[in-house]
């Protein structure tokens, strides 16, 4: 690969004009800038990262924590998808992506270690467990960081907007004439807690009274623990005419549940879904869902991340909502 040296040569110019030229340092002429990235492109000369760092004390990498306790990894479709938008940005920007974990070749350390021990310039948390004190260690550790669905003290976090989401459905649900609505959601999490104010605030706004068991502790992702859930529902006295399920993937084990027991959707019990992933629109019927707007939700944690790196003095810390959209199906029947 070729140097500074040889780039230099090439255009018969100094070393420091070459480097000022490709930094886009004003006091290069514009024809003369030109014509030395024109001859970087011609070459193939890339500038090396560890030159880079040492002159920059940034290493253009940024660290991406993603545990998913379920072990579904990047097959989980939302949390992939946000990572996915995350990644084109911060590629965008010039930087790379390493995954962070507690384990070098069977070494043991902590994420904030790891952190250090690649040298990141800062960190996106994601899906993980938010209340693990390394987790907390890390984001009150000295590395620029930014949650995504979770809100620390003094701390940038981009957040789907779940009051607004779970709200949406509800009042879906009741303007096509559903008045017993049950709600199957998620473990404890910032992001239930949420989804659980908006359920009640829907209700309280729209009259509707919820029986205690109406609403379920369910599990994300967790299409067994859903279908339990949803046959503990139809035992009930008096049924719900409609459900929401804590996500489109574990409302499949609602589909499975209700199948079994000889029910059709949306004819016999209505059924609605979160996130709004490729899923929700193939099954059949499809799912009335929420779409999580993923592509702004990874975007923002990008740019809001490497505006901490690179303007650490002037970003403040705040909470940003992205909110989603209603996508219609064929799951929730007009009463």
């Amino acid at each position: 690969m070729p140097s500074l040296k040889d780039l230099a040569k090439e255009c018969g110019v100094s070393v420091a004009t070459v480097s000022k030229a490709l930094n886009n340092q004003p006091d290069i002429a514009p024809a003369t800038r030109e014509r030395i990235r024109a001859a970087a492109r011609r070459v193939g000369y890339l500038p090396n990262a560890a030159a880079r760092a040492l002159k920059t004390n940034r290493t253009y990498n940024l660290g991406v924590l993603f545990v998913d306790e379920k072990q579904s990894g990047l097959t989980h479709e939302y949390f992939s998808a946000v990572l996915d938008s995350f990644k084109v940005e911060a590629e965008k920007r010039g930087y790379d992506i390493t995954f962070i974990n507690h384990n070098i070749s069977g070494k043991s350390m902590s994420y904030l270690e790891h952190c250090h021990y690649r040298g990141v310039d800062g960190v996106v948390i994601a899906c993980v467990n938010f209340y693990d004190p390394q987790v907390v260690e890390l984001v009150n550790g000295d590395v620029p960081v930014v949650t995504i669905d979770h809100v620390f003290n003094n701390r940038m976090a981009i957040l789907s907007d779940n009051v607004v989401g779970t709200k949406a459905l509800v009042q879906q649900a009741w303007a096509c004439g559903h008045r017993r609505i049950a709600f199957i959601h998620g473990e404890k999490t910032a992001v239930t807690e949420n989804r659980l104010a908006g359920f009640y605030q829907a209700c309280e706004e729209l009259g509707l009274k919820v029986p205690e068991e109406y609403v379920r502790c369910g599990v994300y992702h967790d299409v067994d623990r859903c279908a339990e859930e949803t046959r503990a529902l139809l035992a009930l006295p008096q049924r719900p005419t409609c459900i929401i399920f804590p996500d489109d993937f574990s409302a499949l084990g609602g589909y499975n549940a209700l199948s079994e027991a000889g029910l059709s959707i949306p004819e016999d019990i209505s059924v609605m879904g979160y996130d709004g992933i490729y899923l929700s629109r193939v099954v059949k019927p499809p799912l009335v869902t929420y779409q999580q707007n993923t592509k702004s939700l990874g975007r923002l944690a990008a740019d809001k991340l490497i505006e901490l790196i690179e303007h650490p003095r002037v970003t403040l810390p705040e909470q940003i909502r992205v909110s989603g959209k209603l996508l219609d199906g064929g799951s929730v029947r007009i009463l």
